[in-house]
């Protein structure tokens, strides 16, 4: 994504939309075809997520949501990850050239990079006959050797999320006018509550400091619960009970749960939620508890890291199992 003095159709796009966005020194105000990210001494995580329409959004969602959505999910990752957004690079896979479109979604990433203090440092546009895509890589500093990864759960530690579980999927099913949108029918707050969550995540960077002081373990919760800590154990060669009880849902979703609307593999497997997911030695969580109060993000100890290589156990409040049929979202 580079805006030099050729007067291309992208090189116009890129000089309206994006550049007034680049406001790093390392940008170069997007006149090169690189940047430069200096490290000063740190480590230097990376994680890249594309957004697809049909897939992760919807044809008429609106683009400034659209544009949130593709950094915010980035954005998660780093959080996860303890580390502070240090710069993004984005590449826009476009059907036609859409004024209005395009100003949106423009306003609506300009908006996020000051909000969350993640620059934008270039990137690529081009064209496609296929559905609009989205992609984002993002950058992020942590001290070195600090990055708190997947593995390194240990028995006894307990599992805790932050926010609520289960929203976004709602939202989605929602927009797609089932059987929730149905139940929801006299409820436009609770309607527009899941379909916020569902559009516009909330990236839980406040907490990425508590992560790396405390945690053990840490992903975010992005393909769902279930199969998003099935990950974080095999990767650390352990398991989980988890009391399923204990998992936060929202008012919305505990509503619909309650009435048989919706099941909990629904909550739990479904995906979107953006929710960090982490490991933290019991002996350090209420430490870990008070850092998390004090961004005002709130967390749920959910269950305990346990011996063996067995699929984490979700179990009901007279300790049964309780058996699902899928764990996660899974794009093929």
């Amino acid at each position: 994504m580079s805006a030099g003095s050729s007067a291309s159709g992208e090189d116009s796009l890129i000089a309206r939309y994006f550049k007034p966005l680049a406001r790093d020194p390392g940008a170069f105000g997007l006149t090169d075809d690189s940047a430069v990210l200096k490290a000063d001494g740190e480590d230097i995580v990376v994680n890249t997520d594309a957004i697809v329409e049909g897939v992760h959004f919807l044809p008429d969602d609106p683009a400034d949501t659209i544009a949130r959505k593709a950094l915010r999910v980035n954005l998660s990752d780093l959080a996860a990850k303890g580390a502070v957004p240090a710069g993004f690079v984005l590449t826009l896979a476009l059907r036609d050239h859409n004024e209005a479109w395009l100003s949106e979604f423009a306003r609506g990433l300009g908006e996020d990079i000051t909000t969350f203090g993640c620059a934008l440092l270039g990137g690529d546009t081009v064209s496609t006959p296929g559905p609009l895509m989205v992609s984002v890589t993002a950058f992020g500093r942590v001290p070195e050797g600090r990055m708190v990864r997947r593995q390194g759960a240990a028995v006894g530690d307990r599992v805790v999320v932050s926010g609520t579980i289960g929203d976004a999927a709602l939202g989605l099913a929602v927009l797609k006018n089932g059987a929730v949108a149905a139940a929801l029918a006299d409820d436009s707050k609770a309607r527009d509550a899941l379909v916020a969550r569902y559009r516009v995540p909330q990236p839980r960077n406040g907490l990425a400091l508590a992560v790396r002081d405390f945690a053990t373990a840490a992903m975010d919760v992005s393909d769902g619960l279930a199969g998003d800590l099935a990950k974080l154990c095999g990767v650390s060669g352990v398991s989980a009970v988890i009391d399923a009880p204990a998992i936060p849902f929202s008012a919305p979703a505990k509503a619909l749960l309650d009435r048989g609307v919706v099941g909990l593999e629904t909550l739990i497997a479904g995906g979107d939620d953006y929710e960090i997911l982490c490991t933290i030695p019991g002996n350090h969580m209420p430490a870990f508890a008070q850092a998390a109060q004090q961004t005002g993000v709130p967390i749920t100890v959910i269950g305990t890291i346990v011996a063996g290589a067995s699929s984490p156990r979700f179990v009901d409040r007279a300790g049964r199992d309780i058996v699902l049929q899928r764990l996660s979202y899974s794009h093929f």
